[in-house]
């Protein structure tokens, strides 16, 4: 290996170059991205280079009582669920969740396994927030209506109301 490049991945990998089977462990020491087409040598041939950008923080909204049910969690499940929350303002995925189609395309529901079961649904497609639908502890292995039919009018009423104000669907 030419001196500059061993140099120049001494220096990326903190002067840990892998010992074995260079490409593979490589890949293993950096992770998954897109390969770096114009890097050729032997142990350079896979490097990773990877991307990061800022992605923009969306604020949350929460529509009818779902903050104060949300409050009213225990503090292990409040926790989780802030976290879970952070996540989808970053852009991320929660780390357990599901699609909610029966209340409508778009709602994701977060799913918090405490002591009990608790839910959030949400629906991040609107540009301007991530809207929190409904929050609730879950006692049944199967969403109950009522929790699903509260979901569906306040998304309704959300939609009317951004309609009025002239934004998209």
């Amino acid at each position: 290996m030419a001196p500059k490049l061993r140099r120049a991945l001494e220096v990326f990998t903190n002067g840990r170059l892998p010992q074995q089977n260079g490409a593979a462990s490589f890949r293993r020491l950096l992770g998954n991205s897109f390969t770096y087409p114009a890097l050729r040598s032997t142990l350079a041939r896979n490097i990773q280079i990877f991307v990061y950008y800022n992605v923009a923080i969306k604020p949350l909204r929460w529509l009818g009582s779902s903050l104060e049910d949300m409050r009213a969690f225990p503090e292990d499940a409040r926790r989780e669920a802030g976290y879970e929350l952070f996540q989808v303002q970053n852009g991320l995925e929660p780390s357990d969740w599901k699609p909610m189609k029966s209340v409508a395309a778009g709602v994701q529901e977060i799913r918090i396994h405490t002591g009990t079961d608790h839910r959030v649904f949400y629906i991040t497609k609107f540009t301007e927030a991530v809207y929190v639908i409904h929050a609730f502890e879950k006692r049944t292995r199967q969403t109950p209506q009522a929790d699903i039919d509260l979901a569906k009018k306040r998304l309704s009423d959300l939609k009317q109301v951004r309609q009025k104000r002239g934004k998209k669907k």
